[in-house]
């Protein structure tokens, strides 16, 4: 029987301010079970709009799966509002928010002895993430791609990333 590790529990936000950090660090935080912020530092933020890139459709199946009501999908889909870990907490995408980082890592570590006392089954544990994002495994196993939504000069710039 497989047992149940906390290697991707939390996830305690913090990203520097750099563009590409900033478009892949809400979607890796999105991945996370948990998320635990710094208040001190950082926001959540998704900075496609800003920078003129379009939200890919498996993306926005993502972002509706793992975020609250339709006014929080707005707020970060179609206004790119940057949210401080308060905001998030309040809007239910940040499970808890710490004033700084040895206490956000100390809230992780909690967290995951936490979960790890279940001992509950590993593959009885990805069975239920599968189940709650089924609609989204059915999307990323669409044929979309980038290509679909964006010039050639684009693509280029983006393969290389």
């Amino acid at each position: 029987m497989s047992r149940f590790r906390p290697n991707h529990l939390a996830y305690a936000h913090n990203r520097r301010r750099h563009w590409a950090r900033l478009r892949c660090g809400f979607a890796l935080a999105l991945c996370h079970d948990y998320i635990l912020m710094r208040k001190d530092r950082g926001f959540l933020y998704m900075s496609e709009l800003d920078i003129g890139y379009p939200i890919p459709i498996w993306f926005s199946g993502f972002v509706k799966c793992r975020l609250g009501p339709p006014a929080v999908w707005r707020e970060l889909m179609l206004k790119a509002r940057k949210l401080t870990a308060e905001m998030g907490v309040q809007m239910g995408i940040v499970d808890s928010a710490h004033s700084g980082a040895e206490e956000t890592e100390e809230a992780a570590i909690k967290l995951g002895e936490e979960l790890v006392s279940r001992n509950w089954d590993g593959k009885v544990y990805a069975g239920c993430r599968k189940a709650l994002y089924a609609e989204l495994l059915n999307l990323l196993g669409s044929d979309e791609t980038v290509g679909d939504y964006v010039d050639e000069d684009t693509n280029k710039i983006l393969s290389k990333l």
